[in-house]
């Protein structure tokens, strides 16, 4: 499994970026997929998951009303659209492939119950 992460760059505060990832070597269309961050210094943490349909999405406290989680199983791709972005959401953004086809509990926020990772794509807003 690949996944590809692109999207990242420099923001204002404010402002809007869309992330995407694209994965090969599976198949994607089952799979749960999720959105985590990291920051210098900080732990890993979870941005949002989305189920194989897109159907079901979670998000972090953090940034829900703010990022959206969403997919096309045509093209294999899932997506991160960031508006109002804030200072603190600059990190390193990495989109993962969760170990359940089935997104429920809260097990998708622990980044070890992920088997499968991208390799990060720098988010950095100025204020």
């Amino acid at each position: 499994v690949q996944l590809q992460a692109s999207g990242g760059g420099l923001a204002q505060a404010g402002g809007s970026l869309r992330l995407s990832c694209a994965a090969s070597g599976r198949d994607f269309n089952s799979a749960v997929m999720g959105w985590f961050r990291q920051a210098p210094g900080k732990e890993r943490e979870f941005v949002g998951a989305i189920n194989w349909s897109g159907s079901i999405t979670f998000y972090a406290d953090s940034v829900k009303g703010r990022f959206t989680i969403s997919r096309d199983n045509a093209k294999n791709t899932v997506y991160l659209q960031m508006n109002s972005l804030k200072p603190e959401d600059t990190a390193v953004y990495y989109c993962a492939v969760y170990q359940s086809a089935v997104l429920s509990g809260n097990s998708y926020q622990d980044p070890s119950r992920y088997a499968y990772w991208g390799q990060g794509t720098q988010v950095t807003v100025s204020s």
